[in-house]
Protein backbone atom coordinates (compact mmCIF):
# COMPACT_ATOMS: atom_id res chain seq x y z
CA UNK A 1 0.00 0.00 0.00
CA UNK A 2 2.52 2.49 0.81
CA UNK A 3 4.58 1.99 -2.29
CA UNK A 4 1.83 4.75 -4.18
CA UNK A 5 2.30 7.25 -1.08
CA UNK A 6 4.71 9.38 -0.50
CA UNK A 7 3.55 10.60 2.80
CA UNK A 8 1.03 9.76 5.10
CA UNK A 9 -0.45 11.85 8.19
CA UNK A 10 -3.06 10.10 10.71
CA UNK A 11 -4.56 12.86 12.99
CA UNK A 12 -6.27 11.85 16.22
CA UNK A 13 -6.96 12.63 19.74
CA UNK A 14 -5.67 9.62 22.04
CA UNK A 15 -9.11 9.41 24.25
CA UNK A 16 -11.14 9.91 21.54
CA UNK A 17 -13.62 6.94 21.70
CA UNK A 18 -13.82 7.03 17.53
CA UNK A 19 -9.82 6.53 16.83
CA UNK A 20 -10.18 2.70 16.21
CA UNK A 21 -9.69 3.10 12.55
CA UNK A 22 -6.65 5.70 12.95
CA UNK A 23 -4.55 2.91 14.87
CA UNK A 24 -5.54 0.20 12.64
CA UNK A 25 -4.11 1.85 9.61
CA UNK A 26 -1.37 3.28 11.48
CA UNK A 27 -0.53 -0.62 12.47
CA UNK A 28 -0.54 -0.99 8.92
CA UNK A 29 1.73 1.66 7.55
CA UNK A 30 4.66 0.69 10.11
CA UNK A 31 4.32 -3.37 9.49
CA UNK A 32 7.14 -4.65 8.23
CA UNK A 33 5.93 -5.40 4.44
CA UNK A 34 4.74 -1.66 4.37
CA UNK A 35 7.91 -0.26 5.00
CA UNK A 36 9.90 -1.77 2.74
CA UNK A 37 7.12 -1.25 -0.05
CA UNK A 38 8.16 2.52 -0.10
CA UNK A 39 10.97 3.16 3.15
CA UNK A 40 10.83 6.70 1.45
CA UNK A 41 7.20 7.22 2.15
CA UNK A 42 6.88 9.77 5.54
CA UNK A 43 4.03 8.75 8.21
CA UNK A 44 3.29 11.42 10.42
CA UNK A 45 1.48 10.87 13.78
CA UNK A 46 -0.42 14.05 15.34
CA UNK A 47 -2.06 13.59 18.48
CA UNK A 48 -4.84 15.85 18.95
CA UNK A 49 -5.70 17.54 22.45
CA UNK A 50 -9.06 18.99 21.38
CA UNK A 51 -12.14 17.44 19.95
CA UNK A 52 -11.21 17.75 16.41
CA UNK A 53 -12.21 13.56 14.58
CA UNK A 54 -9.83 11.50 13.99
CA UNK A 55 -8.49 11.81 10.09
CA UNK A 56 -6.16 10.63 7.79
CA UNK A 57 -4.24 11.96 4.88
CA UNK A 58 -2.54 10.44 2.26
CA UNK A 59 -0.38 12.13 -0.56
CA UNK A 60 0.02 9.79 -3.63
CA UNK A 61 3.64 9.66 -5.53
CA UNK A 62 2.04 11.94 -8.19
CA UNK A 63 0.99 14.38 -5.55
CA UNK A 64 -2.66 13.71 -5.23
CA UNK A 65 -3.61 14.56 -1.47
CA UNK A 66 -7.23 12.69 0.47
CA UNK A 67 -8.27 13.05 3.12
CA UNK A 68 -10.23 10.61 4.98
CA UNK A 69 -12.72 10.68 7.76
CA UNK A 70 -11.70 7.98 10.07
CA UNK A 71 -14.74 7.72 12.37
CA UNK A 72 -16.82 6.95 9.46
CA UNK A 73 -14.98 4.89 7.22
CA UNK A 74 -12.74 1.48 8.14
CA UNK A 75 -8.90 1.17 7.72
CA UNK A 76 -9.12 -1.87 5.42
CA UNK A 77 -11.69 0.59 3.45
CA UNK A 78 -9.06 3.33 3.19
CA UNK A 79 -6.28 1.12 2.10
CA UNK A 80 -8.40 -0.54 -0.65
CA UNK A 81 -9.13 2.41 -1.78
CA UNK A 82 -5.43 3.85 -1.79
CA UNK A 83 -4.44 0.33 -3.76
CA UNK A 84 -7.45 0.84 -6.31
CA UNK A 85 -5.98 4.18 -6.72
CA UNK A 86 -2.84 3.05 -7.05
CA UNK A 87 -3.25 0.79 -9.46
CA UNK A 88 -4.61 3.45 -11.79
CA UNK A 89 -1.39 5.39 -11.29
CA UNK A 90 0.43 2.09 -12.54
CA UNK A 91 -1.30 1.53 -15.40
CA UNK A 92 -1.32 5.48 -16.78
CA UNK A 93 2.22 5.00 -15.98
CA UNK A 94 2.71 2.30 -18.20
CA UNK A 95 0.68 3.81 -20.80
CA UNK A 96 3.21 6.98 -20.63
CA UNK A 97 5.86 4.89 -20.69
CA UNK A 98 4.50 3.57 -23.68
CA UNK A 99 4.27 6.85 -25.74
CA UNK A 100 0.58 6.66 -25.52
CA UNK A 101 -2.21 9.37 -24.70
CA UNK A 102 -3.36 8.91 -20.84
CA UNK A 103 -6.36 8.84 -20.49
CA UNK A 104 -7.22 6.11 -22.93
CA UNK A 105 -10.08 7.69 -25.33
CA UNK A 106 -12.52 4.39 -26.68
CA UNK A 107 -14.73 5.32 -28.92
CA UNK A 108 -18.63 4.80 -28.15
CA UNK A 109 -18.74 3.33 -31.53
CA UNK A 110 -16.70 0.55 -30.38
CA UNK A 111 -18.35 0.24 -27.05
CA UNK A 112 -21.46 -1.08 -29.15
CA UNK A 113 -19.83 -3.39 -30.94
CA UNK A 114 -20.27 -7.68 -30.04
CA UNK A 115 -17.17 -8.84 -28.39
CA UNK A 116 -16.58 -12.33 -30.38
CA UNK A 117 -13.35 -13.37 -29.30
CA UNK A 118 -15.02 -16.01 -26.96
CA UNK A 119 -15.76 -19.41 -28.32
CA UNK A 120 -17.95 -20.82 -25.88
CA UNK A 121 -16.72 -24.81 -25.17
CA UNK A 122 -18.05 -28.00 -26.00
CA UNK A 123 -19.69 -30.19 -23.18
CA UNK A 124 -16.76 -32.61 -23.95
CA UNK A 125 -14.02 -29.77 -23.27
CA UNK A 126 -15.85 -28.43 -19.64
CA UNK A 127 -14.87 -32.73 -18.75
CA UNK A 128 -11.14 -32.23 -19.22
Amino acid sequence: MLKFLSKVKIEFNALDPRLASCMEFLAQCNARKAKESNPSCQVQVKRRTDDFPPQITVTFVNGYEENFDATSTTAQHIRNLILQKGQTLETEQMFREAGEKWPVVIPEEELRQPFTGIKPRKAEEKLQ
